[in-house]
């Protein structure tokens, strides 16, 4: 469901999307003409038995990504990064913080409403990854590298830049 909304966004910005499975590779991405990746939320933990996991080739800045909700924890894991659980689930709005706003945030204000839903947190970033963005309840709610990589929480602040 998060995918579809994602890609009907993107969709609706009048850019070309496909949806592809968890489980392809670089080189297939390559192969189609893939100029960037987002990777997808949902309600996994990146620790379950059976999480959808990627090709970390996806991940080694060949391809712009960015990473939303799992997507964000699944980047943060794979690059080295700790994610561990929050405790208590946050689902439902939050005030958010935008402490770099550069590239994924640029045209925002310092301050946004958005809506957040998970279970885990980003607890340590991967190397070379810094925080661009707080909520109250977590301290690293987005992050970003000097790649072109991306990870954020939310579904979407609740207005378009």
């Amino acid at each position: 469901q998060y995918t579809q909304l994602i890609a009907r966004r993107v969709r609706e910005s009048r850019v070309y999307c496909e949806i592809f499975p968890h489980d392809v590779t670089a080189r297939e991405l390559a192969e189609r003409g893939v100029v960037g990746v987002i990777l997808s939320g949902g309600p996994a933990s990146v620790y379950e038995k059976d999480a959808p996991s990627i090709d970390p080739t996806v991940l080694d800045g060949r391809f712009p990504v960015l990473g939303i909700c799992y997507g964000m924890q699944l980047m943060a894991h794979v690059l080295g990064g700790e994610v561990a659980p929050e405790g208590k689930r946050e689902y439902g709005p939050a005030s958010v913080a935008i402490t770099d706003p550069s590239a994924l945030f640029e045209g925002l204000g310092s301050t946004e409403r958005a809506w957040m839903s998970h279970g885990d947190t980003v607890r340590r970033l991967p190397s070379g990854f810094h925080g661009i963005a707080t909520t109250e309840r977590l301290p690293l709610a987005a992050m970003s590298d000097s790649r072109a990589r991306f990870g954020w929480w939310d579904l979407g602040v609740n207005r378009r830049p």
